[in-house]
């Protein structure tokens, strides 16, 4: 099995779209509605949607690609937190959020995670970052210690909402430069 990691292209988008469609879910509490996983589906991660964040200059999106077969993605985004709770929790400037990190569940435990980390957080360094955060729900316990195995800690909390429904998330951040656990 050999991972690859690129930065995804416009031509991409549906494919992107494809696997955050698939893999979104596995980041909601559970008890979130399927009509508001549906709605946020719809309106955030859709074909067009995608097409929109890799036109973007402040978007980076990066493919994990295992053998041939799309395994996972992540989305950078940078600048200021648009989110008050996160831009007041983070402490590390220039700061780049880590917006988006799913595996397909076929892929888990096979290293494409810590892969796409590593791969993001040069990213986050070559656009010169100081720091990368990002919001992973409280109930999420899988995605906390992966994080936490990468060298984020918790800073702070913030609200997501997921269709109609409001969600309560952990503000993470860890410094580019730090190297993450083994």
């Amino acid at each position: 099995m050999v991972t690859r990691v690129r930065k995804a292209r416009i031509e991409d988008a549906g494919i992107v779209s494809a696997v955050a469609a698939e893999t979104f879910e596995m980041a909601c509490p559970p008890g979130t509605s399927p009509a508001a996983i549906a709605s946020f589906i719809d309106e955030q991660l859709s074909d067009a949607r995608f097409a929109d964040y890799l036109a973007r200059p402040d978007r980076t999106i990066l493919l994990a690609d295992v053998d041939g077969e799309i395994a996972g993605y992540t989305m950078l985004v940078g600048g200021e937190p648009s989110d008050e709770s996160a831009a007041a929790s983070v402490t590390g400037r220039p700061t780049v959020e880590l917006s988006k990190c799913y595996v397909r569940a076929n892929f888990h435990g096979l290293g494409v995670a810590t892969t796409l980390m590593a791969a993001s957080i040069d990213a986050a360094a070559d656009a010169g970052a100081e720091s990368v955060w990002l919001g992973v729900n409280q109930q999420n316990s899988r995605a906390i210690k992966f994080y936490e195995k990468s060298g984020f800690v918790k800073v702070g909390t913030k609200n997501f909402l997921v269709g109609d429904e409001l969600h309560d998330d952990f503000v993470l951040e860890r410094p580019v430069l730090v190297t993450a656990a083994e």
